[in-house]
């Protein structure tokens, strides 16, 4: 049987990852159904994790660090009065108090107002955040304790979804950096149980991306070639936070040549150093960014391949 052959694809997968695969792995399979030369991702979820994980195909890994830093709203489930090595299920469990009581809705609710703006935050051991050029979760599994500085974080909104016994459903909105394995911990321990760990977690939107948009693997599969490429969405949906300016022909071609242009608009006031979306014929082409003499240079353009089909 032959292998299908590799194409040269280029949009955005909002796939729904299943729960324990690991990011990577997910790409592979789906970079094998839409056999595509070339994936990347925009940010990983655990193996235990599920939900929302943005593929990026061809042309759009140019643009993959875009939502490495955009706000994050997930569903956990916190196990309150127990505590995991990893801070999650896959971890091993240790009881803190069979004494302590389950704590009241109203507890909580008064607990978490603590957790929301700007907070501070110990990155867990069991991280790829490196300590002399080593991710901190090998010295976890040698048993190494790492001292870790605390780091700024931004938690804009937790709501409880339900409270049963010492399991606590929450939505949370947060910002760039935020363990949510770590905010369980320090949870549990501010609820007076000592602590708490995961033992769900689903992320349901990134940046301007909703899990109701998503696909899963399985669908995928059960699809027709045709049926899976009608699911990858343009280039630019990640770049929809930048202004659009569309150029013609000729300023297109300096810019892809290298050189700056002129660009006037009445409604385009244009603030060195900002960062726009670059259309031709309704084509996007890719980024620009402006200079200090109010004109525009290209910051990262598609290739050649792609602007051949837009200016002649």
């Amino acid at each position: 049987m032959t292998k299908p052959k590799k194409r040269n694809i280029s949009g955005v997968l909002l796939l729904d990852k299943p729960f324990g695969a690991s990011s990577n792995k997910a790409i592979q399979i789906a970079k094998h159904l839409f056999s595509a030369t070339k994936c990347g991702h925009t940010g990983t979820l655990d193996p235990m994790a599920t939900g929302l994980l943005p593929v990026c195909f061809g042309e759009a890994t140019k643009f993959s660090s875009i939502l490495l830093g955009a706000n994050k709203t997930y569903e956990a489930t916190l196990k309150l009065g127990f505590l995991s090595t990893t801070g999650d299920a896959e971890g091993e469990i240790s009881q803190t108090s069979a004494t302590a009581p389950n704590p009241a809705f109203s507890e909580c609710e008064q607990v978490l107002k603590n957790f929301t703006g700007d907070i501070l935050q110990v990155p867990p051991m069991y991280s790829a955040l490196k300590h002399q050029g080593k991710p901190l979760y090998a010295y976890a599994r040698n048993g190494e304790v790492i001292i870790r500085p605390a780091r700024k974080i931004t938690i804009y909104g937790i709501q409880i979804r339900s409270l049963q016994q010492n399991e606590l459903h929450l939505n949370i909105q947060c910002g760039t950096g935020t363990y949510i394995r770590t905010l369980a911990e320090d949870i549990g321990k501010a609820l007076g149980c000592g602590g708490a760990y995961l033992i769900s977690l689903r992320r349901t939107a990134i940046g301007g991306f909703d899990i109701s948009q998503a696909h899963t693997l399985a669908a995928l599969e059960e699809m027709d070639a045709i049926a899976r490429d009608s699911c990858l969405l343009p280039v630019d949906c990640l770049l929809q936070a930048y202004q659009a300016v569309t150029l013609d022909d000729q300023s297109a071609l300096w810019l892809q040549q290298g050189r700056t242009i002129e660009y006037q608009s009445d409604s385009c006031t244009m603030i060195a150093g900002e960062i726009m979306r670059l259309y031709n014929r309704q084509h996007f082409i890719g980024l620009g960014e402006t200079t200090a003499e109010q004109k525009i240079m290209a910051k990262r353009l598609l290739s050649n391949t792609y602007w051949s089909t837009t200016i002649t």
